[in-house]
């Protein structure tokens, strides 16, 4: 399978195939509304502003996974995603990344590109490779998704190109979306 054979449910209750992005370069970013990564979506919308009529699409997925940081509603997240950010691109239903009951898309992405790590530099990095080992000393063995905000770039012909942890730079992540567009 390809990430154009999968679907999902938007905010709204709509089952939406991923097939309707083909042709764009789609960021999938699991989220969170009280994260200390959630101003990401400053940058996100950034993005998306910038990009969009070159054929950018930004996909999101809150996920209540970690730590409990996407406790709202559908209908919450969205209200506050607009409200604090401005967010234009498309909310999806609350999902889980990981487990027996991660969606099906998530589980595709993390087989396509796997953990290789948090970014050195980043004040957050210390304190969640240390929070992990404790759970998991494993984790770095594992494509499991670590933490709110994880991205995952698709070009336009639906392949995986990259996987951006939380910690990694967005000058990263944008350069590699133009790289595709």
């Amino acid at each position: 399978m390809k990430f154009y054979d999968y679907e999902a449910i938007d905010a709204y209750d709509n089952m939406v195939k991923m097939s309707q992005y083909a042709g764009n370069v789609v960021l999938v970013v699991n989220t969170a509304t009280e994260c200390g990564f959630t101003p990401q979506y400053d940058d996100l919308q950034d993005l998306y502003e910038k990009y969009q009529a070159n054929g950018f699409e930004i996909l999101d997925f809150p996920c209540n996974q970690f730590g409990n940081q996407a406790p709202g509603s559908n209908e919450e997240i969205v209200s506050f995603c607009d409200s604090h950010f401005g967010i234009t691109f498309t909310h999806f239903a609350k999902i889980n990344v990981n487990g027996d009951d991660a969606l099906p898309l998530y589980k595709y992405l993390k087989d396509q590109k796997g953990f290789e790590g948090f970014h050195p530099e980043h004040p957050l990095t210390p304190l969640i490779e240390s929070m992990l080992e404790r759970t998991n000393p494993n984790y770095k063995n594992e494509p499991d998704i670590k933490w709110n905000f994880t991205k995952f770039l698709i070009d336009r012909n639906g392949n995986v190109i990259a996987r951006f942890e939380p910690t990694e730079d967005m000058g990263i992540v944008e350069k590699s979306i133009k790289e595709l567009l």
